[in-house]
Formats: structure tokens, sequence, C-alpha cells
């Protein structure tokens, strides 16, 4: 299945490092994916455009987790020339990803 039937997610972006939050649409899914959605299959699935760290921090009183992303933007909104310099597609991408 995949990730965008049980959850949503929202971006943010501050300099070349964006956050991607991913918001459980029933709370009952979180310990699911907090086994499933790793900060390395993160990594991994957006590992083109994600070149530094990933860091996944939990909110499980929200069923939500953040995923801060960094080296993610390329170079940062003002410097890079992607077509989406502040990442908001890449909340879309990885609601596509298989758990």
């Amino acid at each position: 299945m995949k990730l965008r039937e049980l959850a949503h997610s929202r971006t943010g972006d501050k300099g070349n490092t964006l956050n991607i939050s991913v918001i459980c649409h029933d709370a009952q899914h979180y310990d699911y994916l907090r086994d499933a959605l790793t900060a390395e299959r993160v990594k991994a699935f957006l590992g083109d455009v994600v070149l530094g760290d990933v860091v996944r921090y939990e909110l499980p009183r929200l069923a939500a987790f953040n995923f801060v992303l960094g080296n993610a933007l390329g170079g940062g909104v003002t410097r890079s020339l992607a077509l989406d310099a502040h990442g908001k597609s890449l909340s879309s991408a990885l609601m596509g990803m298989d758990v």
C-alpha cells in the first residue's frame, strides 16, 4: 500500500534544509508507520534529491513524524535552479512510497 493511504504531509524549508511532516489519518496507524517509515527508507526513496542526512523526529501524541532532510534543495530557495525550489513536491513524492 502507498503511504498516502495512511497519512498526509506538509513541508517547510529553511535554506538548503527541507522538512516533511507525515501525519497519520488515524492514530492507530502510528506504530505501523514508526516501524515502516524509517529515516533510512526516506533517504533511500528520495536519494536522488536528498544529498545530506535525514533525521526523523517522532511525535506520538500527534500521530506524526517530522523528517528533516539536509542538503535537499539544491543550495536553497534563492540559489537553486530547480522548478520546485521549496521542495513542496517532495512531500507528494514521499506519499507514493510503498509501506
